[in-house]
C-alpha cells in the first residue's frame, strides 16, 4: 500500500498490523547512495521488526518494479517510511522521540547508550555522513562504533555500522517480539 501524508511515503502491507505496531527501534537512512547496503539493513530490519526511515534523495530506485527486479523478496516485511528531505524528517519526529546520530566524529560510543523503545537510530549517506550542522546540534546524541586509529581516515560499511548499533540496542531491550 502506498500513501503520502506531511512530506512522507508510507510503504507497507496491510497482512500484518500487529508487526507494525509492535516496533521498538527505527533506524533512519539520510540520503543513502548505495542499493545493496540500503537493502542489507532493510533485511535486517524485517528481521527484527525495526522500522526503516529513508530520507530522500536517494542514490536508487525503491518502485515495485526496481525492487522486483533485484529480488528483494523481503521487501513487503519491511515497515518503511520514505520523507521527502532532512528538514522535513526533523519537523516530524525532532522532540517527540529520541535519536543517536552514528558518526566517527561522535564523542560518545554507542554501548554508552542505555537504548529506549521508539529510539531512532540515525546514519548518513556513505560518502558523506550526516551533515556537520546537524551533528553540532545533536552533539549529546552523536554516537560512534569504536576503531583503531589506524582506520579513522575511513569507516565501517553502512550496513554493518547500522547492524552493530541495532542489535546493541535490541539486545538492551531484551530483544522484543524477536525468537
Amino acid at each position: 500500500m502506498l500513501s503520502g501524508a506531511m512530506g512522507c511515503i508510507l510503504i507497507y502491507m496491510d497482512h500484518d498490523t500487529e508487526r507494525r505496531n509492535a516496533v521498538a527501534l527505527s533506524i533512519v537512512l539520510v540520503e543513502p547512495e548505495i542499493p545493496p547496503n540500503t537493502g542489507n539493513i532493510a533485511r535486517s530490519c524485517a528481521a527484527t521488526d525495526t522500522e526503516l526511515h529513508l530520507i530522500k534523495p536517494l542514490g536508487f530506485r525503491i518502485d515495485d518494479r526496481a525492487v522486483r527486479r533485484a529480488g528483494l523478496d523481503y521487501w513487503p516485511y519491511v515497515d518503511l517510511t520514505v520523507h521527502e528531505n532532512l528538514g522535513d524528517f526533523m519537523n516530524k519526529y525532532q522532540g517527540k522521540r529520541r535519536m543517536f546520530f552514528a558518526s566517527t566524529k561522535g564523542g560518545r560510543l554507542f554501548t554508552d547508550v542505555r537504548f529506549q523503545d521508539g529510539d531512532m537510530l540515525v546514519f548518513g549517506k556513505e560518502t558523506a555522513g550526516l551533515p556537520r550542522d546537524l551533528l553540532s546540534a545533536h552533539r549529546q546524541e552523536t554516537i560512534r562504533i569504536p576503531m583503531s586509529r589506524n582506520t579513522r581516515l575511513r569507516s565501517f560499511n553502512l550496513a554493518n555500522s547500522a547492524n552493530i548499533i541495532l542489535f546493541e540496542a535490541l539486545r538492551q531491550l531484551a530483544f522484543p517480539g524477536l525468537k
